[in-house]
């Protein structure tokens, strides 16, 4: 019933651009915080960006940080994040998640979010 959906992904040259989105439904996420991660093949999944209940608190990953830009319209409860200047390092699959309202620093860690979509694709080719 609970669900994250992200869309959006898919092939880009070097210096492209892509719009990823992701859906929420099943439950109540206006209050949460919601973040992007990325697993590239052979690593560890990792923070990209997140974006707080006050749309105006963000965070991002020194790695993106002026290329990319997180955005969310509550009323349509979904999450975007808007990648330019895309590198080959980009290259991973791209995940939206959400952290439960708390007290505290802006989360940043895997173990700070309760809920997961399935993930889209991003691919940059050099």
């Amino acid at each position: 019933q609970v669900q994250l959906v992200e869309s959006g992904g898919g092939l880009v040259q070097t210096g492209g651009s892509l719009r990823l989105s992701c859906a929420a439904s099943g439950r109540a996420f206006s209050d949460y915080a919601m973040g992007w991660f990325r697993q590239a093949p052979g690593k560890e999944r990792e923070f990209v960006s997140v974006i707080g209940w006050n749309v105006w608190t963000t965070y991002y990953a020194d790695s993106v940080k002026g290329r990319f830009t997180i955005s969310r319209d509550k009323a349509k409860d979904t999450v975007y994040l808007q990648m330019n200047s895309l590198k080959p390092e980009d290259t991973a699959v791209y995940y939206c998640a959400a952290s439960p309202p708390r007290r505290g620093p802006t989360p940043r860690l895997i173990y700070d979010y309760d809920y997961w979509g399935q993930g889209t694709q991003v691919t940059v080719s050099s």
